[in-house]
């Protein structure tokens, strides 16, 4: 499997840019604009949702603990006057300055079946980011891409994070193997679904006697490959071949009705 090498400083770099274009697009609407590709949420619980992220992340970051919490830590409500985009603003900018300083070395839990270090987090705020970016432009009817080199990590944090840690949307049993291509980035990713766990490959080196031919091959670019396993556009964006159904036990999001 290819995937591009991220670092702190390039995932940082993403959230200053992706956070302030996330601002510029939850400025722009009511706050009781509906999210289309979060049903039944509003623009504020968008906001409110993010600024909870940063806040109980970075509770995570600095506790010095790998165990797992034993609740997420609750933002409290924002003081009269003070607007849900100024509490997000106010979160994300200590977020910011938190991970400037991380030593991605540092104990920090997290929900994966990695290594419970700090340098965990500073990858899945940017992806977190991103998404809830695109998800409150679309609100405007907007929706720019996802940066090609972003977009591809994306990708392999749902292959080699979320779907590890069982975090697929579907509760079926896939069976097969899934090619995925992003054309603009010329990264590959193959992966045998075995029911409800995955097996990441490297098909030079694959040790068992199974097929080792795609049983899927889905092309497309690294942006619409990350939006479709978030479930925020339809897998016919991409070009498919073989039995499509198997893209179903990669997805991470459900498409809005």
């Amino acid at each position: 499997m290819s995937r591009p090498h991220g670092s702190k400083d390039f995932w940082i770099g993403a959230l200053r840019v992706e956070g302030p274009a996330f601002r510029a697009a939850v400025a722009e609407a009511p706050p009781d604009t509906p999210v289309l590709s979060c049903p039944g949420w509003t623009v504020t619980d968008l906001v409110r949702h993010l600024a909870q992220v940063y806040y109980g992340v970075r509770g995570f970051v600095t506790s010095g603990s790998t165990e797992q919490p034993s609740a997420f830590r609750q933002l409290e409500d924002p003081a009269p006057g003070v607007s849900a985009l100024d509490l997000w603003q106010r979160e994300f900018d200590q977020l910011i300055m938190l991970l400037d300083e991380l030593d991605p070395e540092a104990p920090a839990w997290n929900w994966a079946p990695q290594p419970k270090k700090a340098g965990f987090w500073p990858r899945r705020m940017a992806h977190e980011t991103v998404i809830h970016r695109w998800d409150a432009q679309m609100a405007i009817a907007a929706g720019d891409p996802i940066e090609a080199k972003l977009a591809a990590d994306g990708v392999s944090e749902v292959v080699d994070t979320f779907l590890p840690a069982g975090r697929r949307s579907s509760d079926q049993q896939f069976h097969g193997v899934v090619q995925l291509v992003a054309a603009d980035t010329d990264q590959r990713w193959y992966l045998r679904l075995r029911g409800s766990g995955i097996a990441l490959l490297d098909t030079d080196t694959i040790l068992d006697t199974h097929d080792p031919r795609a049983r899927v091959h889905a092309t497309g670019t690294a942006s619409d490959l990350m939006l479709a396993l978030w479930g925020r556009i339809g897998l016919d964006v991409l070009d498919v071949t073989g039995d499509a159904s198997l893209l179903e036990g990669l997805r991470v999001g459900q498409p809005a009705n």
